[in-house]
């Protein structure tokens, strides 16, 4: 069967290939009551036959809950509108042309172009004759105080309907200063627009905004690390980022220590697509860039760039230790975080309760120019430096004649000196430097004031590490301190891991002063 649509004006017909819907009148007498008058058809009552076309709909198709606008229709512009209606409207269009016309004529006015009133009724009487003589019968007659300015308003109505050139002329400038306008709003709409997305196009061109998200000097780093880690994120068929996306979306998570529900909202996706992300891409990072960029390096090369603070006093100095602790968001049992073994021991001997830890302890070596060169695994926070530095594999690193500077004493002396390697406290040196000062002119207050140099450097070297990505301050979320079977190392190890490999991709060995 056949069907029309029953809006007066609209000539839709269900035929065979129609992409159009139509819909038999709703048998809810209210909303049935709602459409009919929505059709405006007076007297007209709607049969089992009746239909209503798609084109009606603001979706396209009818919307049952009543909270929806297609709910009833409501799009008929095809329908034809009554006789009173048209002539209402038929002036809008007038209306609005006079109204740019006036406006046109003060712009040129004010520019040097503009006529004068006196000019503008000449220009009307040298017209057609019908406007001549109206201009005539307006001259006469404004002698006459009655009727001056209905007559006056009525010569320029008509003569505004016979000078279609110079309403054509007028036309074409506002629209021309109309559409320069809507130029040069779009293009700062979309410069502003680009400046906060998070595109690859915004990145390239703008190193600060690199920095700032990713911690990373400029866009170049950035694209070499993604070059590093894209033939290992083709695995994830269903991911719903790009691959650029996804690492800009972890350093992120890295740098500025976003939540997870925060980083959803930003690149439209669930919270859950964020957690799975963050974690595939640390677990390639923590494989394929920690072991490039953070290593010892041999002898040769850490005395090669040794800066001069530091080789005027220490010329042997091969790595600057320091350890940090990072609060967790909810203590954890020892079980679920089995890192440093010799560690973990000593807290349960101590302890025949099961032991909770709510901080995580690293040691953390720093090359004098400002690398990173080891990074241990986290332990309970209250076991003790030197027990940590023993068990985590650091001292294995050392060589005889190596000298270790770090700012406080870890009661390590013994344990480096077994390595026949020598630790020096950079803050006992610092007392030594304030008592040195006393003698100005003295040659010991110039080594004094080099060790100054060197402790300075040191703190520096430190903080610089700790606070390049802020997620390492902690606190850590739950999920990440889970131990992941296949590596036996928690997710947020492995972040501290890449944290460090990304600072040794920064060109920035700490300035001295």
């Amino acid at each position: 069967m056949v069907h029309t649509c029953v809006v007066a004006g609209c000539r839709n017909r269900r035929t065979p290939g129609t992409a159009l819907s139509f819909y038999r009148f709703p048998r809810d007498p209210e909303r049935k009551q709602r459409w009919i008058a929505a059709v405006n058809r007076k007297g007209w009552v709607p049969n089992e036959g009746s239909r209503l076309c798609s084109t009606h709909f603001i979706s396209g198709k009818q919307v049952k809950n009543p909270r929806s606008p297609d709910y009833v229709p409501s799009v008929f512009t095809s329908a034809t509108l009554s006789p009173n209606i048209k002539e209402a409207n038929a002036f809008e269009p007038y209306d609005k042309q006079e109204a740019q016309v006036e406006a046109a004529n003060a712009l040129l006015f004010l520019q040097g172009q503009g006529r004068f009133n006196e000019g503008h009724s000449h220009n009307q009487c040298q017209g057609e004759p019908e406007s001549t003589s109206s201009c005539l019968n307006s001259d006469d007659e404004r002698k006459d105080a009655e009727g001056t300015e209905e007559i006056v308003s009525e010569s320029e109505n008509e003569s505004n309907e016979e000078e279609p050139p110079r309403n054509s002329f007028t036309k074409s400038v506002i629209y021309e200063a109309k559409v320069n306008a809507l130029r040069k709003e779009n293009m700062k709409l979309k410069e502003s627009l680009e400046k906060m997305s998070l595109t690859e196009a915004s990145f390239k061109n703008d190193p600060e905004k690199v920095q700032f998200y990713t911690g990373l000097p400029n866009y170049f780093v950035f694209e070499t690390v993604m070059w590093l880690l894209v033939p290992h994120m083709k695995g994830d068929k269903n991911a719903k980022l790009s691959n650029f996306q996804q690492l800009l979306l972890t350093l992120m998570r890295l740098r500025l220590d976003l939540r997870n529900q925060d980083l959803a909202y930003r690149f439209g996706v669930k919270v859950s697509t964020v957690t799975r992300t963050v974690h595939r891409i640390i677990n390639i990072m923590f494989t394929t860039l920690v072991p490039t960029a953070v290593f010892w390096p041999s002898r040769v090369e850490l005395r090669k760039n040794l800066p001069e603070a530091v080789k005027c006093t220490h010329p042997d100095c091969a790595v600057i230790i320091d350890c940090f602790t990072v609060s967790l968001e909810k203590a954890v049992s020892i079980d679920t975080h089995r890192q440093g073994a010799r560690a973990i021991r000593e807290v349960n001997t101590s302890s025949p309760q099961p032991a909770f830890i709510s901080e995580l302890k690293y040691v953390i070596g720093v090359a004098p120019q400002g690398a990173v060169m080891f990074v241990s695994r986290g332990a309970p926070g209250n076991v003790s430096d030197k027990t940590l530095v023993e068990s985590c594999g650091f001292l294995h690193k050392l060589l005889p004649g190596d000298v270790v500077l770090a700012e406080r004493d870890f009661e390590i002396k013994d344990l480096v000196g077994a390595h026949r390697a020598e630790l020096t406290i950079t803050s006992s040196e610092l007392h030594e430097t304030d008592r040195s000062n006393q003698n100005p002119r003295d040659e010991a207050s110039l080594a004094a004031t080099e060790r100054m140099n060197v402790y300075r450097h040191v703190e520096r070297v430190i903080q610089m590490v700790k606070k390049r990505y802020s997620m390492l301050t902690g606190p850590v979320e739950s999920a990440f301190t889970v131990v992941d079977r296949s590596t036996n190392v928690t997710t947020f190890d492995k972040m501290v891991q890449v944290a460090c490999a990304l600072n040794n991709l920064c060109i920035s060995a700490v300035p001295l002063d």
